[in-house]
């Protein structure tokens, strides 16, 4: 796993912190309204423990395997952090999903609800859940199409009981942010969601200016990534944009 020096992850959340604020003075917002998740995906537990060290509480991973073999030490060492999963989830991984983080970003379908909810029953746990709408309808990434967003988090709710708080999104490569986020922000409203989960390293001051509340942001704050082999939880996906 990369390890990047304490200095450059302190100079990086300042410059992610200041940017987020600006963002906020921008749209008539509160910086505190809105929640930086590091993305820490391939760096190791030293460089978490620095993050943690600048008043960084809200981190990311993408893998359940990565998470497993980091973080339950962290936990125990810094019981104030919040685990977020902002990768792809597949079913079988829904019990330890359940078990180690405190929000899940990614439920995508009905199979994975059911997984979650059974689960969520079985372990007396209720992670907040954020629906992943597919707001580019791209046919090799995860997300629920737009048109099915309604029906799914209905579903999701009075069907799976599941604490549905918000949704989340990634725009296409390649194209404006901006209509993708706010595409996003109108189906949240409609169906009464404050949480919008959007906005990477390259546009989270857009992402802010349109409403999110979480900004998951990684290379940023941590640098570069080298990657490893990929887990067991599965193959990566075909686009796997810059957090």
């Amino acid at each position: 796993m990369s390890t990047p020096g304490c200095t450059g992850i302190a100079d990086g959340l300042t410059r992610v912190r200041e940017q987020i604020a600006a963002a906020c003075a921008r749209s008539g917002r509160a910086p505190e309204d809105v929640r930086l998740i590091a993305a820490c995906k391939t760096f190791g537990d030293d460089a978490v423990r620095s993050a943690i060290a600048c008043g960084q509480l809200a981190f990311g991973e993408n893998y359940v395997q990565e998470a497993k073999a980091k973080w339950p030490a962290l936990k125990a060492d810094h019981p104030g952090t919040e685990l977020h999963l902002i990768g792809p989830l597949q079913s079988n991984k829904a019990r330890e999903a359940v078990a180690l983080f405190d929000v899940i970003h990614s439920l995508d379908r009905p199979s994975l609800a059911k997984a979650l909810s059974r689960q969520c029953d079985a372990q007396e746990r209720r992670p907040a859940m954020f629906v992943q709408v597919n707001t580019g309808a791209e046919p090799q990434k995860s997300g629920v199409l737009p048109q099915e967003a309604d029906a799914f988090i209905a579903s999701c709710r009075d069907v799976h009981g599941l604490n549905i708080t918000g949704l989340m999104c990634i725009p296409p490569a390649g194209e404006p942010s901006e209509p993708h986020f706010g595409h996003l922000a109108k189906i949240a409203a409609r169906n009464g969601l404050t949480g919008l989960s959007m906005g990477m390293s390259g546009d989270y001051g857009a992402a802010i200016e349109h409403g999110a509340t979480c900004v998951r942001v990684g290379s940023a704050i941590f640098g570069n990534r080298t990657y490893p082999a990929p887990p067991s939880d599965g193959p990566r996906p075909v686009t796997a944009p810059a957090q």
